[in-house]
């Protein structure tokens, strides 16, 4: 039995497959590779490349709506530059091993083109706009979602959003007590579950938040207890 080759390993890894696969062999095809062997029926993954970007704005901006419901404006787009940049598309591109399944020039190859970070990032740009194209903005959303996780996730460490450290600062100075927080409810499946806090200071309250973690919710309370402090 032969075994996988490098594109169907990435298909299985994005949980997706193509009906279209020349979008997927156009998504993986570096400049390089066209320049050394031209190929009138094939095209770089540029195009792509310049739709992915937009696509992918589009879907982590519409999941930090939802997911950071009362985060204004300035915070939103601090986060989405973090979840787009060139090191964390690039850090998804090797977990999913894209570099091994493009299609490159002699050259490019020999100056590991296959690791090069912003080599990755567009061509995973360019992946996502051939699932874009190739079954639409609902599949695009998924695979998004599915691959990037780990950086969601990141993004509820402290230090990333971290209003809560400022507020017990805060309260310690002021009054020598901390915040409490209080979840006030939960909705949503287990996959998708968003949860609902309320924060009080000397039992008065200061805030409320919501998210798809507890964190989330309570660094959204905190950051509305600054607002209203200062």
């Amino acid at each position: 039995m032969p075994s996988e080759s490098p594109v169907d390993r990435l298909c299985d890894r994005l949980e997706y497959r193509f009906r279209d696969p020349a979008l997927l062999r156009e998504a993986l095809t570096h400049k390089s590779h066209l320049n050394e062997s031209p190929d009138p029926t094939r095209r770089d993954n540029e195009r792509l490349e310049f739709l992915g970007d937009a696509v992918l704005d589009l879907v982590v901006s519409e999941c930090f709506l939802e997911r950071y419901p009362q985060a204004p404006e300035g915070e939103l787009s601090k986060l989405r530059a973090k979840v787009v940049s060139e090191a964390a598309l690039s850090h998804i591109a090797k977990e999913l091993e894209l570099g091994s399944a493009l299609a490159l020039g002699r050259g490019e190859e020999l100056t590991g083109g296959r690791e090069k970070p912003s080599l990755l990032a567009d061509a995973l740009e360019a992946v996502l706009a051939a699932v874009y194209l190739d079954g639409g903005l609902g599949p695009a959303r998924a695979v998004i979602l599915r691959t990037f996780r780990v950086v969601f996730d990141d993004l509820s460490r402290p230090g990333v959003i971290d209003h809560k450290t400022e507020l017990q600062e805060w309260c310690q100075r002021e009054f020598d007590v901390l915040p409490a927080y209080t979840v006030t409810g939960e909705t949503g499946p287990d996959h998708r579950k968003t949860f609902e806090v309320q924060l009080t200071i000397r039992g008065e309250l200061y805030g409320t938040g919501s998210g798809w973690t507890k964190k989330e919710a309570e660094q959204q309370a905190a950051r509305m207890a600054l607002e209203k402090i200062k």
